[in-house]
């Protein structure tokens, strides 16, 4: 009788030590998976004005949870996102262009994060009488060919570019994929590479044309987008292929990213941020149909 109360004892004893395994076990995964919910520090990430928008509600939301984290959002421009990482004055650079497409950028010192994906579309004041170019129409535009809403279907009215500075990646992008790679005509050059100063600039500005992301469009109702060829710049449309005009958005760390840093980066990526993602105007990398 004795032997077998020190046998069942023995097996409760083994029973209790193989749980406490397992819960320890289960403690330490989840504190893996959990690890960005307890960031702490301070990180500033500039560049893509295109992205801001989904950056800047990421953070919100992000610090909400982290209450020992601060993360500083500043646009400027995917250029400017790009040297400010490179040089060190940032911990992250964002931009619709990849670093080596940058001039003076060591692409090789830096990662690149795909983070989502962005369409850029021609925008109109509201009271442009024209909602459709071909692309053929739209590069005789902004080539300075065409010069006069009458000659595309619309009033007698004077096109006015709006055109970004050299470090936008929007004006990069829309170079590359809806003009053929074709330099812009002189227009009303911004200062900055800001796509609400761009929003504010077509809407006051009669006869104007310009370009921005689609994060943008229904911040402002007095402009609209253009459909290139019959075909509108909408998710369905890029996700499919039928809509060229679009780019990956970047985050890019020196080196490999590490800490808070990581932490955000992967909080971006993930599926918690998904419906964020597709509210403001992006696309998820893994919902394309097609990849570049």
């Amino acid at each position: 009788m004795k032997k077998r109360n020190v046998s069942a004892i023995i097996l409760a004893i083994a029973i209790s030590i193989c749980l406490v395994g397992v819960i320890f076990t289960g403690c330490s995964s989840n504190k893996n998976v959990g690890d960005r919910e307890k960031a702490s520090g301070s990180i500033l990430t500039i560049g893509s004005t295109a992205l801001q928008p989904l950056i800047e509600e990421a953070a919100k939301n992000f610090m909400d949870k982290n209450q020992d984290a601060i993360i500083q959002v500043q646009g400027g421009g995917s250029g400017n996102g790009l040297t400010a990482v490179s040089n060190g004055s940032t911990q992250i650079g964002n931009s619709d262009i990849e670093a080596q497409d940058k001039a003076g950028i060591d692409a090789a010192s830096l990662e690149d994060h795909k983070v989502c994906v962005i369409g850029f579309a021609p925008i109109v004041g509201k009271n442009i009488k024209v909602d459709n170019l071909t692309k053929q129409q739209l590069i005789d535009i902004f080539t300075g060919k065409i010069d006069n809403w009458s000659k595309v279907g619309g009033d007698d009215m004077k096109i006015v570019l709006i055109t970004r500075p050299a470090s936008s990646g929007t004006r990069a992008t829309f170079k590359k994929y809806a003009l053929d790679g074709l330099d812009e005509a002189s227009g009303k050059v911004l200062s900055q590479d800001s796509s609400g100063a761009v929003l504010k600039a077509v809407a006051e500005t009669e006869g104007a044309i310009s370009y921005i992301g689609l994060s943008y469009i229904n911040k402002n109702k007095d402009i609209k987008a253009l459909n290139l060829d019959g075909i509108a710049p909408n998710a369905e449309n890029i996700k499919s292929g039928k809509y060229r005009v679009w780019s990956y958005e970047h985050m890019y760390t020196k080196g490999s990213a590490k800490g808070l840093e990581k932490a955000f980066i992967e909080y971006v990526m993930s599926d918690e941020i998904k419906p964020i993602v597709e509210k403001l105007g992006y696309i998820p990398i893994k919902d394309m149909e097609i990849e570049r």
